[in-house]
């Protein structure tokens, strides 16, 4: 899985949590390119395959299914999947605190 080169702004992070043998992490990873071309944005997805959540987004370190909570450790297949919407309107916003 490959990310784009360049930061937009103050450097957005964003980052791709899965446990290896994620079923639902190369549609993650599509999801999460797709909405950075939608809005413009270029930034890197990191990539880290581990005992996350799986799939998890952060966009600087929030998740962006549940931006209330720490990703909480170990492997597990997320009921919660990164949706499109959400991750647009996360996005979105970092874009909006930056301006």
């Amino acid at each position: 899985m490959s990310g784009w080169a360049l930061t937009v702004g103050g450097g957005m992070r964003v980052e791709l949590l899965h446990h290896y043998g994620c079923p639902h992490a190369h549609a993650a990873h599509q999801l999460v390119e797709e909405c950075l071309r939608t809005l413009a944005i270029s930034a890197p997805i990191l990539v880290r395959v581990g005992d996350y959540p799986s799939p998890t987004v952060l966009v600087d370190g929030i998740d962006v299914m549940r931006p209330a909570h720490a990703v909480s450790p170990g492997r597990a297949c997320r009921l919660d999947v990164p949706t499109r919407d959400r991750l647009l309107d996360i996005l979105t916003a970092h874009l909006a605190a930056e301006a």
